[in-house]
């Protein structure tokens, strides 16, 4: 058997993409079918780490651009990322994976405050690990957590699957044909042109401390697996 390329990886989830064609709330087809491939992936024994968003329920700028507090607004959405993280921990644990959900913000009876030390350790356990509530701090996304995450753990590679697109364009495919797919771009790419990657956050973060990232989509069954095993998949993104 081929060995994985990575050992240890950070996995990012957009909150919509456990909606499903819904586009609102939690699909269990759909939560059930991440588990399965982030179980594939968790018995090849690497250390995966994972980061949800909360769109498929509430967003902070959505709540913002309705004049509410920035702040009490993004507090909202982080509460929703821990709606899908334990969601998501639940189709693991039936699946027989140990799992983890660590949250920036305590919430003692539900899930483990984040602590760098632990979330490592339960790593070596083989413990898949989701981080919930974002950074514990508005104005900051999921993406960003990602990136923070995944510097503070050491991942090699942050995974980002996402549930309408197969990688970076130039354009919006969806709404232009002629829209051009890259296989590899740098960070400073991504920063210039202004490519809906990650936030510019988020970019500087990875790109400072020389994270790469692998966007691909997530609805072909098997991708996640592909992308550890080092498959060329979706758009690699690196340093400078």
């Amino acid at each position: 058997m081929i060995n994985p390329k990575y050992k240890r990886v950070v996995l990012k989830l957009s909150g919509e993409a456990l909606a499903g064609a819904e586009g609102f709330g939690i699909n269990p087809a759909v939560i059930k079918s991440i588990a399965e491939q982030v179980k594939e992936v968790a018995e090849l024994d690497v250390e995966v780490a994972v980061v949800v968003g909360g769109g498929n329920i509430w967003r902070g700028k959505i709540g913002s651009e309705m004049g509410m507090d920035r702040a009490n607004a993004d507090y909202m959405g982080m509460l929703a990322t821990v709606m899908n993280s334990l969601a998501l921990q639940d189709s693991l644990e039936q699946l027989g994976i140990e799992t983890r959900v660590q949250t920036s913000i305590e919430m003692r009876q539900i899930a483990e405050p984040y602590i760098r030390r632990r979330a490592i350790r339960h790593l070596e356990k083989k413990r898949v690990v989701i981080f919930a509530a974002g950074t514990g701090n508005p104005y900051f996304s999921t993406d960003t957590t990602a990136a923070l995450r995944a510097a503070e753990i050491e991942a090699e590679v942050i995974l980002m699957a996402k549930n309408n697109v197969d990688g970076v364009y130039n354009a919006d495919p969806a709404k232009d044909k002629n829209a051009v797919k890259y296989d590899q771009l740098s960070y400073l790419d991504v920063l210039n042109e202004g490519l809906e990657v990650m936030d510019s956050t988020a970019s500087s973060l990875c790109m400072d401390n020389n994270i790469p990232l692998m966007v691909f989509s997530l609805m072909e069954k098997g991708n996640i697996k592909r992308a550890v095993m080092g498959e060329s998949l979706g758009t690699i993104v690196r340093g400078k």
